[in-house]
């Protein structure tokens, strides 16, 4: 059999579908370039145990998880077709001062919020109590060493953040959504990321572009600077004021509630923004670490397919059942517009 007709057979046997499996071992039977985009949000250190055997997470040291994940980025990088982006959303997490039994039981829920066991506040080698282990950062910069290319940090920032009882510094209320690249050259549809330009933007631009404009006259050793120098309109006057803008790297998205037994599902709109930005439609986009399922119906329901690897196989059913009533109450929503 052919190496495309090889491509071809696992994707028509696959897409579409969650393979409940450990991440790294299922990439591994994945064929090279076969997928266009990944997005996934890899289990945070220390945050939860998800009670199964080889989850990524509760490992003994910083530097064993960040390794761990790296390994599943490596296959990643390999199965991704050479234009293919991912983005991996990850937030940070503090290493504890050691005291108890090592992580925090809510008395109110002894098994976590959700049947699953809260972060662990142990100790950890090399930080202080209360240290900021800056996570996102290092797993970023060690992808980077390993091959791919770091193209963006975009902040994820939630206006409806989990509060915390700390007094001792601000509430966090953002995480980072890093775009990765393999190589160079590779799709982003700058044209759908587009946003209206802001009034005080629009003002920028013409001001840049005025007669008196300081950094329009190479005097005193300034030269022009190229976002200055007139292009094909001269100077911004009336209609041909730029409208739209590339999209900026704060992204302002709510967290939404999910009933359903997983703790850490991430909003249905950012997904949605990343595999805008990063896959074509028809693309098959892959989430190593589907949990509750959010990049699954979300693909579906913006024209793409999807690949889920998930290690529980209680949230593998979670999961298909959730796509499965997303997709069946958007045909219905569908079905009744055109009776409209």
């Amino acid at each position: 059999m052919s190496v495309d007709r090889s491509k071809e057979v696992f994707i028509k046997e696959n897409e579409n579908k969650i393979i409940c499996g450990d991440a790294l071992e299922t990439l591994r039977s994945f064929p090279d370039e076969s997928i266009s985009c990944c997005i996934t949000s890899p289990p945070y250190y220390g945050l939860r145990d998800y009670k199964s055997d080889g989850q990524i997470g509760r490992e003994k040291t910083v530097e064993e998880y960040l390794d761990r994940l790296v390994a599943v980025f490596r296959e990643v990088r390999r199965v991704l077709k050479s234009g293919g982006t991912c983005f991996i959303v990850i937030g940070d997490s503090y290493a504890g001062s050691g005291g108890g039994k090592g992580q925090y039981m809510d008395p109110k829920y002894p098994k976590g919020r959700n049947g699953q066991n809260p972060s662990i506040t142990q100790k950890v080698l090399g930080y202080k109590a209360k240290d900021l282990m800056g996570i996102p950062w290092r797993l970023a910069l060690l992808l980077r060493e390993d091959g791919w290319d770091l193209r963006s940090d975009i902040i994820w920032h939630k206006e409806n953040a989990m509060p915390e009882a700390c007094r001792d510094r601000p509430t966090r209320s953002y995480e980072h959504v890093f775009l990765l690249s393999k190589s160079p050259r590779y799709y982003y549809d700058y044209e759908q990321m587009a946003e209206p330009m802001k009034e005080v933007s629009k003002k920028r631009y013409v001001r840049g572009r005025s007669e008196d404009n300081k950094y329009l006259k190479e005097d005193a050793g300034i030269s022009v600077q190229k976002i200055n120098k007139a292009r094909k309109y001269g100077q911004y006057k009336g209609d041909n004021i730029p409208q739209f803008r590339n999209k900026r790297d704060i992204w302002t998205i709510n967290t939404v509630s999910f009933r359903g037994n997983h703790y850490a599902a991430f909003p249905p709109k950012l997904a949605e923004i990343c595999m805008i930005a990063g896959c074509p439609k028809g693309g098959i986009i892959l989430d190593p670490f589907i949990g509750s399922g959010t990049v699954g119906f979300v693909a579906l329901m913006q024209d793409r397919k999807y690949i889920g690897i998930e290690l529980n196989e209680k949230y593998c059913k979670l999961a298909r059942k959730r796509i499965e009533t997303e997709v069946k109450s958007l045909n219905e929503e569908t079905i009744e517009i055109q009776k409209e």
